[in-house]
């Protein structure tokens, strides 16, 4: 699991919570906590004006993309999901079987695969189809792919594009109300019409900047890792087709990874050849 994401918006959570509850005295110095403070940040209002505005806005502009919002969260928070160095691994044990047995013997191994992407490529080679139309292919599958997530990441990225609107919105709303009233004399509105102007912007920056920018950040890091296995997949597979030396193939693949996962890589691998 994601864990640092999860704990990065706990903390942002509970330190602003402690802002508002902890009041600290210098001289002489003191901490006293008012947990009665919480209800002054707390407006029906507000919530309907920021939270339901701003999702209003997101599900207008991606009807289709709202629906899967579960399945982005699962992504989000799964760590690891996609490993280079496992695929070049798995790679590299594929050259040596077709250099072995011929690109045939690649089948079984294409049929056991769970990643989709890398079932297909296996079997685009041992079908024998022409190398520029492997290639072809594969290259579409990983730029349409990309283009999917960077449809889902725009509507994150929209919804943190939106709240800080409606909080200003809200801002709006609450200062014409107060100046309406301040007008006919009504002094009474004025305290809630003032909160309502504030507590919305509060909410907009605190919907764009904790919710929304994270996950599109975290679901763009999930993107990159994706297109870079797939890289190294298609990569991998035609030179499998072509017929590379899997030691030449292995060191070339982990050209893709930066220095220090290479280096880990490599560490793990020599590893697990001592052990056996």
């Amino acid at each position: 699991m994601n864990v640092v994401y999860l704990i990065g918006v706990g903390l942002a959570v509970l330190f602003t919570l402690f802002g508002i509850v902890v009041s600290i005295t210098l001289s002489p110095f003191g901490v006293s906590f008012n947990i009665g403070a919480l209800i002054n940040f707390f407006d029906i209002s507000s919530i309907l004006i920021v939270i339901g505005g701003t999702l209003a806005v997101v599900i207008a502009c991606y009807p289709k993309e709202v629906k899967s919002l579960p399945k982005h969260f699962a992504i989000m928070l799964k760590a690891n999901a996609f490993d280079p160095a496992e695929y070049i691994e798995q790679l590299t044990e594929l050259a040596q079987i077709a250099r072995k047995n011929g690109l045939l013997a690649l089948e079984e191994k294409g049929n056991e695969q769970t990643n989709t992407f890398f079932k297909q490529a296996i079997m685009l080679v041992v079908d024998n189809n022409d190398p520029d139309r492997v290639r072809s292919i594969l290259q579409n599958e990983i730029e349409q792919t990309s283009e999917r997530h960077q449809v889902v990441i725009g509507m994150y990225d929209r919804g943190a594009g939106a709240a800080p609107a409606f909080g200003m919105i809200g801002t709006l709303i609450g200062l014409i109300n107060m100046l309406k009233d301040l007008g006919g004399g009504d002094m009474d509105s004025l305290g809630p019409s003032m909160s309502i102007a504030l507590i919305t912007t509060l909410y907009g920056s605190f919907l764009a900047h904790v919710i929304f920018t994270p996950i599109a950040t975290n679901l763009t890091a999930r993107d990159e890792e994706e297109v870079l296995c797939r890289q190294i997949i298609m990569e991998g597979i035609m030179a499998i087709q072509s017929g590379e030396n899997p030691k030449f193939l292995r060191e070339r693949l982990m050209t893709f990874m930066n220095e220090k996962k290479r280096d880990g890589a490599g560490k793990g691998s020599k590893d697990d050849g001592e052990k056996k």
